[in-house]
């Protein structure tokens, strides 16, 4: 019988499609200041990284006279803005897993870079929080991914042992956190250029489709 009791998501990338929003808002804040970021940039050297970690590195690469906390706020007031009016697509597959493992009795976190008010108006208009018993943010946190502290949290929170949780998370930033944290990390990623720095993951996915055969193959649900 299967020891695992818990499933905790990481948010942006892996439960929902936000990748390709998160880029285009960047690129509508940058306008003003003359600068644009091409995708391929963006999800080498950005996409799952916080955004106030990605604001300063920007601020130095391009040399941006600007006030970092006043640029990081006006920054995190447009991406609030964009959840609260736009809908996010869930990423492949990932509805189809999450209410199958809910009425199977798991436990369900969301552990995320993000700050609490955004996660609130994602799952406020995609109406996914019933399923989930425990929402871990940054706002949660002082350190945030690739720190295990947000991860620990999550565990002691539930209640559980790290030996009865599994991880799902798309990018390296992520699966560093989750096995720094000492909990078993499967990487989804439909981009197969991205899973030859993910296979540091304990398993490798292209999608919750896969990942449910593999957990049902390996009678761990």
């Amino acid at each position: 019988m299967s020891k695992i009791k818990a499933l905790l998501f990481d948010l942006d990338g892996t439960l929902i499609d936000s990748e390709k929003f998160h880029f285009d808002c960047w690129n509508e804040f940058l306008h003003p200041y003359g600068v644009t970021l091409e995708l391929k940039d963006w999800l080498t050297n950005y996409a799952g990284i916080p955004l106030p970690q990605n604001a300063k590195t920007l601020i130095e690469r391009y040399k941006i006279d600007t006030d970092l906390a006043d640029f990081i706020a006006r920054r995190e007031q447009l991406t609030y803005e964009g959840f609260k009016s736009k809908d996010i697509a869930l990423m492949p597959f990932a509805l189809e897993f999450v209410q199958y493992v809910y009425e199977k009795g798991f436990k369900l976190a969301v552990v995320t870079a993000s700050p609490r008010v955004d996660v609130e108006a994602v799952f406020e208009r995609n109406g996914l929080a019933k399923y989930f018993s425990l929402f871990v943010t940054r706002s949660d946190v002082s350190k945030s991914k690739p720190d295990p502290e947000s991860y620990n949290v999550c565990v002691e929170r539930l209640g559980l042992e790290k030996e009865e949780c599994i991880v799902f998370e798309d990018t390296v930033n992520g699966v560093k956190s989750a096995m720094a944290a000492g909990i078993t990390c499967y990487a989804i990623q439909n981009n197969v250029r991205g899973h030859q720095k993910l296979k540091i993951a304990d398993e490798l996915f292209l999608s919750f489709a896969n990942v449910k055969e593999f957990m049902l193959q390996q009678e761990l649900i």
